[in-house]
């Protein structure tokens, strides 16, 4: 079970490609840091793994399938800045239903390993916090029972505390279902705690 850039290229117009034959493979359970100067394609990357971006030559695999058009992404993407994830015109509530019951006993228990409450429900994005959406976001992406997850300094806007707090859940879920992780984080004592392996973006060029 590996998620897989096979030969991908990527550029934006205008500009010189960020990718012209990269390949990467994540393993089940493996923790991947993807470490390069500002400005090289971490993002981009990220996007492309998650399937937000579609690479303009070669593929990205999950399980040896392309990655879905359409119902649950089995690669899930926490944006560095969460409300970029959250409609503003849609209530938690109904944004966490795009991922699964919001009721349901597994749903309870996530937004409570996560500190999300209740009362958040009824709230619309810009009556939460940005600690309070990230919490939310990873709720709602692990509803789906992701076999992949990339998080694109999903906790760089917290304090030390919350990081630590959230990035123990994150690796005790990861454990249990066998989820691999793919992040970018410019903290270096986070990619020690967390990475498993640390890969440069200049070699995969």
């Amino acid at each position: 079970m590996t998620l897989e850039a096979q030969g991908i290229g990527f550029g934006y117009p205008g500009a010189r490609p960020l990718f012209e034959d990269a390949s990467l493979t994540v393993g089940a359970g493996e923790r991947v840091a993807l470490s390069a100067p500002s400005g090289a394609g971490k993002t981009t990357l990220c996007r492309l793994l998650a399937g937000y971006l579609r690479p303009q030559r070669g593929r990205v695999l999950v399980d040896g399938a392309s990655l879905p058009r359409t119902g649950p992404r089995p690669v899930q993407l926490l944006w560095q800045h969460p409300e970029q994830a959250f409609d503003p015109r849609m209530r938690l509530a109904s944004s966490l239903a795009e991922a699964g019951e919001v009721d349901g006993e597994p749903a309870r228990e996530l937004r409570e390993r996560f500190g999300v409450r209740d009362a958040w429900l009824s709230r619309l994005p810009h009556e939460l916090s940005g600690g309070e959406l990230m919490r939310s976001s990873m709720v709602r992406a692990l509803m789906t029972e992701p076999r992949y997850l990339i998080a694109d300094e999903a906790t760089a806007m917290l304090d030390a505390l919350t990081q630590a707090e959230l990035w123990a859940v994150l690796l005790d879920l990861a454990a249990q279902e066998g989820m691999g992780i793919v992040l970018v984080s410019h903290s270096p004592a986070l990619v020690r705690r967390v990475a498993t392996r640390v890969v440069d973006l200049a070699d995969l060029r």
